[in-house]
């Protein structure tokens, strides 16, 4: 009988639980990680599916290039959307917002699609703080998050300046 209880509650568990696992990233880690920082507005949106997998395409206007990566680089595929009435979500992954002004910290594979790097851990929405600076904002996550060590953690968002993250750039680069 207990192992009956023990097995229905991980299979409770397992129904419930997320589908993606991100690895914590550090500002750092994604500097380093990333084949290109911009700062972008979002201009268009389309989907499309490769394979099983679906993706909303992000078309972009690049208006700051942070760090320098392939060039040509007019949009960022974010996992999930919505297609001939079939709907994929994914957790862990961005919205963007057509208008919206981000940083957003970008990788390309060697398929040439381009993505945010950990998922939502790589998108910024450009704001201004009250002194009239401007700030970088990503809320919390709440996917399944682990850190280096396969421990659980949680996100509590990140609010940095723009300029302090162009001086981490800067200094990851040896400038």
């Amino acid at each position: 009988m207990r192992i009956a209880t023990i097995t229905a509650a991980l299979l409770a568990w397992a129904m419930t639980a997320p589908a993606t696992t991100l690895q914590k990233l550090t500002t750092g880690d994604m500097i380093r990680q990333s084949t290109s920082i911009v700062r972008a507005t979002v201009t268009g949106t389309y989907t499309t599916q490769r394979g099983s997998d679906i993706y909303t395409h992000y078309q972009l206007q690049i208006t700051e290039t942070l760090k320098a990566g392939p060039s040509g680089i007019s949009e960022v595929a974010v996992p999930g959307g919505t297609i001939n009435g079939l709907r994929q979500l994914a957790a862990g992954a961005p919205g963007l917002t057509k208008g919206q002004d981000y940083v957003i910290f970008l990788w390309t594979g060697r398929s040439g699609m381009t993505q945010v790097i950990g998922l939502s851990q790589g998108l910024f929405t450009v704001m201004q703080n009250d002194a009239g600076e401007t700030v970088l904002v990503r809320g919390p996550i709440d996917s399944f998050m682990l850190d280096r060590a396969g421990r659980i953690v949680s996100d509590q968002g990140i609010t940095m300046k723009l300029s302090d993250l162009r001086t981490q750039i800067q200094k990851a680069a040896g400038r």
